[in-house]
């Protein structure tokens, strides 16, 4: 009766119960349908908990056990004692200095593709988009033979700067800068705000959503990374999470698979609390910068 005569107050004719009925049938499959996908997706990872806190014999046990009556620490006890803490730190040292400095020439980049004109800027961009198409594989020999000749091999360096001003950052941060007005700028520069200034004090805060966005993009890439690591890194001292995991992988029939779960939940950990923490301001950075090309 209240929503009925709710929909007469405000004009409008009450919803027929056969249609409410039908809607809320369509509702309850969506969310059944949402939260199987969700949950089919989910057990990787809760598969990937469950052995890393079973002893050696029941992982591969006939029916699988979820949760094992003996369950233990064990894996992330022995991890700890043999240092990987360090490859935790060393994941977050390059993850952290990679990120920074691409968002530092990226946003550069994309303000100057985004507010300036000069000659041979659309050829320039033209052309930046383009090597995008370029797998990572093709210039990974070359790029190791220059690694070599700075001898900054099995250092971090290689794996932070090569990659500090790349196409898709250039890219995504033009696309934001572009929604900014240029009469902010303009009101800067009659202010007697030089460039530097202007990207500085009115740009930088103004994108800072686009740019959290972007960080975390570069952040989880350099964090995952294996390939290239493998190549320029040497020392185990060095290694970072990836290669430990990999390091772990023994003879057939050898694998530790406990700890190498163990590894594997203690590396997805900080990844899982920088999205939760940045969350909001990654989708308000993604979906601002569709709106104006």
């Amino acid at each position: 009766m209240t929503t009925i005569a709710t929909s007469l107050r405000i004009g409008r004719p009450p919803v027929p119960l056969s249609l409410r009925i039908r809607h809320f049938i369509e509702n309850v499959f969506l969310y059944a349908f949402l939260i199987g996908i969700s949950a089919f997706m989910l057990i990787p990872f809760i598969w990937m908990l469950s052995t890393s806190l079973k002893p050696p014999d029941e992982i591969f046990t006939k029916p699988p056990v979820f949760l094992s009556p003996h369950a233990n620490l064990d894996s992330y006890t022995f991890l700890l004692q043999n240092g990987i803490l360090r490859n935790v730190a060393n994941s977050f040292i390059i993850a952290l200095a990679a990120t920074l400095l691409s968002l530092f020439f990226c946003s550069l980049g994309g303000y100057g593709f985004a507010k300036f004109r000069f000659p041979g800027k659309a050829a320039m961009f033209a052309f930046l988009l383009g090597t995008m198409i370029i797998p990572f594989t093709i210039i990974m020999a070359p790029l190791f033979v220059m690694m070599r000749n700075f001898r900054w091999i099995d250092t971090f360096w290689p794996l932070i700067i090569p990659g500090a001003a790349n196409a898709f950052g250039i890219f995504f941060m033009r696309q934001y800068i572009s929604t900014l007005t240029s009469e902010l700028l303009d009101a800067a520069r009659i202010d007697g705000a030089g460039e530097f200034a202007i990207y500085r004090r009115v740009v930088l805060p103004i994108i800072a959503p686009g740019l959290v966005s972007l960080g975390m993009i570069f952040f989880m890439s350099s964090w995952n990374n294996y390939l290239w690591p493998l190549i320029i890194l040497k020392s185990p001292e060095h290694f970072t999470l990836p290669l430990l995991i990999r390091s772990t992988i023994g003879p057939a029939g050898r694998t530790i698979w406990n700890v190498q779960m163990a590894a594997s939940v203690i590396s997805i950990i900080p990844l899982l609390v920088i999205f939760l923490v940045f969350q909001r301001r990654f989708v308000e950075g993604i979906t601002a910068g569709a709106v104006k090309s």
